[in-house]
Formats: C-alpha cells, structure tokens, sequence
C-alpha cells in the first residue's frame, strides 16, 4: 500500500504523483482494480471550486481529517465521485481521481456498467400447433425478431468488454461504478491494508520502457477557479476523459433531498 504519508502534501504536490498507481476495491463479487491515468486537485479553503471552500461542513468532514482516506460525493442526483484526501489534519485538500484503466477485474467492472436486460422470450408451445397460418407466421416473425434483438445485444454486451480497457472507468463517475464506490465509502483509509479499499504503487513496465509522460491543463467542467491548470493526467492515454469547460444549465435540476450536490469538486 501507499504509506499515509505519500499523502502529506498538498493535492497539488500529490496528484501527479498518484498517476499509475492502483486503486482497488474487494467486494463479495469480488476485486476490481483500476490504475488511475487521470486527476484533479482541489485546494481546500483556498480553492473556489472546492467543497471545503466554505468551511466544514457534515458532508465535508473528511476532507479535514487525516490524509489518505477518501471522500465520497454525490452529484447531479445520480453519481458517486471519490477524491483522497492531503495535507495534514485540517487543511482540506483532496485529489479527485477521474479516470483509469481497469486492470483486474475488467468482467465485474463490466457487469456494473452495462445494462443486463435481455428481452423476455415467449415460446411457440401452445400456439403454433392449432393456429391459423396467419397467426404463425406472425409468432415466427416475433420470435425471429426477438433473436435479433437478443444478437443485438449480446453484441454490444461483447463490445461493451471489448473497450473496457478505454472506457470502464473513463471519468469520474465511471470509476466509482467500476470499482463500485459509493457513500458507504466515504472516509474509507485507503492506506490500511485491511481496508476493502486501497491504493498501491502501479506496476513499473516490464520492457523498462520510460514511464508516460505527464500533461496538466484546465480542470473539468468547474464553474469557479476554471483556469487553473490543477488537472494531471498521463500524456496519450486513451482512458483519459474529454476536456469540457463549465457550461451554466438553462435551469437548475433537482437533486435528492439527501445529496444537495452537484458539480465536480465545484459548486
């Protein structure tokens, strides 16, 4: 595992550092592991776009404990986001991990991602043997297009695992579903070996080939400190997210009572 105090510094100081290194979560399906190709950092108290920007508060909490543990939100009324909290006790700032390469688990990660809906068959029994012409032929067509149908979607099931390496955790809330992280999470020690959720240094290449280089820009649809170029990522990864700049909604959409979140890391 990391040592907490990897952890020490501020978000800015450990982002970039948290590239390539594996974050994994056992369950009673069993482990997912994800290594993160993509960040964000987020300054606490000095940062507009944070959630510890006003102070603390009972959803924030976490965020100024100790370093090394997580912070679990929830946002836009359907999403779960995880951060790792930095700096020492206090001083509120946390890295957003926005997206990474399943490297164990890729079926289960799978199967929290993709709907698993085949259509309900109806079988001939009953009906074709007594029945008009008319009347079976129009079960064969069913039953031939419900085939299809299941064809259909037993491909893009296949597909779906196929990009599963790019797109499974391929932003913010992606990842969480991956690795199946939700508010339960929240505050989860990352460092404990005996944690269901932990984080460890990434595999070094085999080849001894140079480890990526890393590029840093803008961070992903904040509406406040939006130029700070507080984003980290791999350079050329392909499970890196799409950049896109704040948009302000045409109105505001309700949220959960519970939540009352939205946003990155930004209000």
């Amino acid at each position: 595992m990391l040592p907490r105090g990897f952890f020490a510094g501020s978000s800015l100081q450990v982002a970039a550092e948290l590239l390539g290194c594996v974050l994994e979560h056992d369950t009673a399906a069993g482990r997912v592991a994800v290594q993160l190709s993509e960040v964000e950092a987020y300054e606490g108290m000095a940062d507009p776009a944070s959630h510890a920007y006003r102070g603390q508060t009972a959803r924030n909490a976490v965020m100024f404990g100790p370093p090394g543990h997580t912070y679990v939100y929830f946002t836009y009324g359907m999403h779960f986001c995880v951060n790792l909290v930095c700096g020492p006790v206090g001083t509120p700032s946390a890295v957003l991990l926005r997206a990474g390469q399943v490297i164990e688990g890729a079926p289960l990660a799978a199967e929290r991602r993709l709907a698993r809906r085949r259509p309900a068959g109806r079988g001939l029994a009953g009906r074709a043997g007594a029945a008009a012409p008319a009347e079976r032929e129009l079960a064969e067509r069913e039953l031939a297009e419900r085939e299809l149908a299941e064809r259909e979607l037993a491909e893009r099931e296949r597909a779906g695992r196929e990009r599963a390496g790019r797109e499974l955790a391929r932003g913010p809330a992606r990842l969480c579903q991956a690795l199946g992280i939700d508010r339960a999470l929240d505050g989860a020690d990352v460092c404990d070996p005996a944690s269901s959720l932990r984080i460890r240094p990434g595999p070094l290449p085999a080849d001894a080939s140079p480890l990526p280089a890393v590029s840093r820009g803008p961070r992903v649809g904040v509406s406040s400190a939006a130029d700070r170029p507080w984003r980290f990522w791999l350079t050329g990864d392909p499970t890196v997210s799409d950049y896109r700049p704040y948009v302000p909604r045409a109105r505001p959409k309700a949220v959960s009572p519970s939540a009352g979140e939205g946003g990155t890391m930004g209000r």
